[in-house]
């Protein structure tokens, strides 16, 4: 296998512009959601950017939550050129967002589709105008069938993979969609002990290949995925990413893949970096004869609003040992936050945070306080004074609504000062809100985006 050359960057030009699909601007706004200033009863997305907010100016209920959209550029620019650097694709995982308004900005800087887990998933973005889909996951169930094959046979051209990794599920597929004339096409997931989905051993990656072989009008194979986030340690997760390009080079050696450009993707967003690196470096065709053509492709979802928890820690980690990511001088940045108020100081050392799981999420850590702004004596100042949080208060519970912050006694905190979060694993903030606000560095709300969850 062949180094990678990263002295050319890739060449994006093929890629697709769905603008002209479709018009987020004219949807309407659900005006009896959270998160919102006024607005008249039949606003439209792009009202919302019209209206002048700003946060500090109390023109939004709290609590909300914010996409800082110069942070949320840096990182779109950011990820763009690391996967340039290594000759490689990217499908960014929908399911972190749900938002079509992001999956067009991510398609605008260079991502060559959208990964989604289900199949509602995969029809909200396609009513949306997205017309690449990775499903990196099994399709099971009639009703879920019905949903892909009813987009199938609306666009003919668009383009789907999911994920097969027993017989008993390819049988299935290849039943229901032979009976409507149509072709699926599919990816082998491999899989470890101990882990999600995925093969474990060659007597059930044979089971599935020669299940696909029963059905070679309605079941293609095109490629290879796996998930290697269920793995913590770098060293198995190398030794797993070496076993599958192995696999998949055998498989195309044996003309088991139905289309010559043979489909490789994996990634997660805490390790993308270690499988850029593996990856990269097969030959970038599979044999002599040049019959098949390796396309790799990264599924990082998070990249886009980054964390301040569980992906700042394994950007830090990037940071320190890829050779790409540290020549690039920059790094990732926490584009998602949350502002709250603090909602009432019952007794010394507590304070009480209008701000619960139905805001944030918790599965990864407790939201962290970032900011402090005190409303009633900076109006002066230009709305601008937003001050560093001391590290000393802290969030040590949640309920639906609320969150307990921890602080000293003598603390300079109010009822009705407002509280800036950073928040980890970006996924499960993001279906806690129909809308999220475009905020610019000065707090002004420059626009919104929506999601579908």
């Amino acid at each position: 296998m062949s180094e990678p050359d990263f002295s050319e960057p890739y060449d994006f030009s093929e890629l697709y512009d769905l603008s002209s699909l479709y018009d987020f601007s004219t949807q309407p706004v659900n005006t009896q959601t959270k998160g919102l200033g006024a607005l008249p009863g039949e606003a439209c997305m792009a009202d919302i950017g019209e209206q002048g907010w700003n946060i500090l100016r109390e023109e939004v209920s709290l609590p909300v939550a914010v996409l800082l959209e110069e942070r949320i550029e840096h990182n779109l620019s950011w990820m763009r050129e690391f996967i340039s650097r290594y000759h490689l694709k990217l499908a960014p995982h929908g399911k972190t967002t749900m938002s079509p308004e992001l999956y067009q900005l991510q398609l605008d800087y260079g991502a060559w589709g959208i990964t989604l887990a289900t199949a509602p998933q995969v029809n909200a973005a396609f009513q949306h105008g997205v017309r690449r889909v990775i499903m990196a996951n099994q399709l099971n169930g009639k009703a879920n069938m019905a949903i892909i094959a009813g987009l199938l046979d609306h666009d003919t051209e668009f383009d789907f993979t999911c994920i097969v990794d027993s017989a008993d599920n390819v049988d299935a597929l290849g039943d229901f969609f032979a009976a409507r004339g149509q072709t699926l096409r599919v990816l082998l997931e491999y899989g470890l002990m101990g882990g999600r989905s995925g093969v474990r051993n060659a007597g059930q990656e044979q089971q599935v290949l020669d299940a696909i072989q029963r059905w070679p009008q309605s079941i293609k194979l095109v490629g290879v995925e796996i998930y290697e986030g269920v793995i913590d340690e770098e060293a198995p997760i190398r030794a797993f990413l070496q076993q599958v390009m192995s696999r998949t080079e055998a498989l195309a050696q044996a003309g088991l893949f139905a289309e010559p450009t043979v489909i490789l993707t994996g990634a997660g967003s805490a390790w993308y970096d270690v499988v850029a690196e593996e990856f990269s470096r097969g030959d970038k065709y599979l044999d002599a004869a040049q019959r098949f053509t390796l396309e790799v492709i990264l599924r990082s979802g998070c990249y886009l609003t980054h964390d301040a928890g569980v992906y700042e820690k394994a950007n830090q980690r990037i940071q320190a040992h890829n050779p790409v990511a540290r020549e690039m001088n920059s790094s990732l940045q926490p584009a998602l936050q949350v502002w709250a108020y603090v909602q009432s100081l019952p007794e010394p050392g507590r304070a009480i945070i209008g701000l619960g799981k139905r805001d944030a999420g918790a599965d990864a850590g407790f939201p962290v306080v970032a900011g402090h702004f005190r409303p009633e004596t900076t109006r002066s100042a230009g709305y601008t004074t937003v001050v560093p949080a001391p590290k000393v208060w802290e969030i040590v519970k949640m309920m639906d609504q609320h969150a307990f912050m921890s602080l000293p006694p003598e603390a300079d905190i109010k009822v009705g000062d407002m509280l800036l979060f950073d928040i980890s694993h970006p996924c499960l903030t993001f279906d806690k809100w129909r809308q999220l606000l475009r905020v610019n560095e000065q707090w002004d709300v420059t626009g919104a985006v929506t999601t579908w969850f």
